[in-house]
């Protein structure tokens, strides 16, 4: 597939986008993670067919589109509206976009929870996700539970305050060195299982690290001080703090969507009596794909502090009675199931050896996966 870089105005920003495929192909939507870009999908995109019309965009703050502040407080809301922005920009979807743009949303991690924001705020306009190593519905870090409960009421240690301050400021110096605390060195430990699958985009993926905006607004943002361990609670800016249980607690929304959209389709298949937000299609169905060895989205997360604390990384740790590491996957199942029950669907993919980057680990299964997931979506039964 030839893609090319785009640059609309949408939802108020400059946002640069990947695009290939025919304007009236089958839409597919793309949204990267943390520390990344756009340019983390390239791996995958390589290996789709033609006949679709692919968008990725690079999010706010990340990448080549403009570095607008991210107000922590609505959760990952300011992305998924950057998002959604584009799902009416002719540029982007073709000409018929405003009408006819219903994307399969594919999310990489923080991505993964900016496609469930889109779904929530937009129903209508997902026809499935495909969330590839996504962050919990109950946040990243700070709940001890599969019904993500606190371990504190300010949801101290989450948020920007728990990025390690070596990273940021060699993020923020542009380091390309390899030492373990570089950016190239956490990106071969941490955002893959084997670094061999780097190769041959491991300059090109770095420098997808490299563009994210780095300040109080952007990566990671602001804390605040804690009476609870370990000392400091989430701010009011920037992504980590979006990423908090204390902004993003989406898990009771989400599964509200399916019941939603399970009446609507009771009602009748042209929509006429269903539910509000919902046309009777019933609940997009999603695909959730993880790797067995992720050590950024797991139940033993390296990015956890509870996690950390256990391993005596962090001090002080209060003990695994009220700070246990977050149980990030059986979390995620635990909506997924009551999505399901409320009239949804998903289905479960792991991939045995794989890190935390499906889409570069193994782009070709993904792919097929996608693939699968547009057959079942355009041609139901």
């Amino acid at each position: 597939m030839e893609i090319e870089r785009i640059t609309v105005r949408a939802g108020g920003i400059e946002q640069s986008v990947l695009v290939g495929g025919p304007p009236d192909g089958t839409p597919v939507l793309f949204v990267h993670g943390n520390c990344s870009s756009a340019q983390f999908w390239i791996p995958l995109l390589r290996r789709l067919p033609g006949t679709l019309r692919v968008a990725a965009p690079d999010l706010r703050g990340y990448g080549r589109t403009e570095t607008a502040p991210v107000d922590a407080t609505r959760g990952l809301a300011d992305l998924a509206a950057d998002v959604a922005a584009l799902l009416d920009e002719p540029a982007v979807f073709g000409p018929t976009a405003p009408a006819a743009a219903r994307p399969v949303v594919v999310g990489h991690s923080l991505g993964g929870g900016v496609a469930m924001r889109l779904l929530l705020a937009h129903p209508d306009r997902v026809a499935a996700l495909l969330l590839a190593a996504p962050v919990s519905p109950y946040g990243y870090g700070g709940t001890r539970d599969l019904a993500g409960t606190p371990t504190a009421a300010d949801f101290a240690g989450t948020g920007g305050g728990t990025a390690s301050a070596d990273f940021v400021a060699r993020l923020a110096t542009g380091d390309r060195g390899d030492d373990p605390t570089s950016p190239r060195g956490v990106l071969r430990a941490t955002y893959v299982a084997d670094p061999a699958s780097l190769v041959p985009d491991e300059e090109l993926l770095l420098d997808s690290v490299l563009s994210t905006a780095v300040g109080d607004d952007n990566y990671p943002g602001t804390s605040v001080p804690s009476p609870n361990w370990p000392g400091m609670a989430p701010g009011d800016r920037g992504v980590l703090n979006a990423l908090s249980p204390a902004y993003f607690r989406i898990a009771d929304d989400l599964v509200a969507v399916a019941g939603a959209a399970g009446r609507g389709a009771a009602a009748g298949g042209d929509g006429r009596g269903a539910a509000p937000g919902t046309t009777g299609r019933g609940a997009p169905p999603i695909v959730w794909v993880r790797g067995d060895a992720d050590v950024i989205v797991s139940d033993t997360a390296l990015m956890d502090l509870a996690h950390l604390g256990s391993l005596g990384v962090v001090p002080g740790w209060p003990g695994a009675a009220t700070h246990p590491a977050q149980p990030m996957v059986g979390q995620t199942r635990a909506v997924l199931e009551r999505y399901a029950a409320a009239g949804g669907s998903y289905r479960e993919v792991v991939y045995a050896g794989c890190g935390h980057s499906p889409n570069i680990e193994r782009p070709a299964d993904l792919a097929a996966e996608l693939l699968d997931l547009l057959t079942a979506v355009t041609q139901p039964g």
